[in-house]
């Protein structure tokens, strides 16, 4: 197993300097990570930084509460992407999932994975786990499904908790091999990163990609 491949190396701090995205940059190219995430501010700086080494650039959208407007997503994710973000990490609407507004949670997700997906790129929906009873958690993935979006993702990482175990267990059973599963927020160490893996996730969100590699 190449365990780097599986991190997305993040730094998603408000108050990250160019001098910590260096740092990001500089790690994520050391150990060959699947990715650096970053807060859309970055996306050109980090692709150009990053050009020609096979790290992709992601960013999240919506981030982190997931209540902006379907229209404010969709054209943030645009421009993302024509900044040269590879992959979009958006944050659906939990408010209107859990008052069962589905159609409403559907179409947020189709309009941005439609907007990756125009350009090749992949879409990872944070359902924010933490925040969801177990029935929609099964919703959720299921929605995202129905959506047509590349992976499901725990978290954010700025709620109450990140990824579980057992969460991720119960988004793989869910999506099955229609979808991939991203486990993000609390992975500090390669046992907590192996678990993960183990539990269904093909790729892990962490800050603390170098030490998980050194762990």
């Amino acid at each position: 197993m190449n365990l780097a491949k599986y991190i997305d190396h993040t730094i998603l701090a408000q108050d990250a300097t160019k001098v910590d995205v260096d740092k990001i940059i500089a790690e994520a190219k050391e150990y060959n990570f699947a990715s650096v995430v970053v807060n859309p501010y970055w996306v050109a700086y980090v692709a150009d930084k990053l050009k020609g080494t096979g790290i992709n650039t992601v960013t999240v959208i919506g981030f982190p509460l997931g209540a902006n407007t379907t229209a404010t997503k969709v054209f943030e994710a645009n421009e993302a992407l024509k900044n040269g973000a590879d992959e979009i990490d958006m944050v659906l609407n939990v408010g209107e999932l859990k008052a069962g507004n589905n159609d409403a949670v559907y179409h947020d997700i189709k309009e941005v994975v439609t907007a990756g997906h125009n350009l090749g790129k992949k879409v990872k929906v944070i359902i924010e786990t933490c925040l969801l009873t177990d029935d929609e958690k099964v919703l959720a993935c299921e929605l995202c499904k129905k959506a047509q979006a590349d992976f499901v993702k725990t978290s954010t990482g700025f709620s109450k908790a990140g990824a579980k175990v057992e969460d991720v267990a119960l988004m793989k059973r869910t999506v099955g091999n229609d979808l991939e599963v991203k486990a993000s927020g609390g992975i500090h160490s390669k046992e907590d990163a192996l678990a993960m893996i183990e539990a269904g996730a093909s790729r892990l969100g962490a800050s603390s990609g170098v030490k998980i590699m050194n762990s």
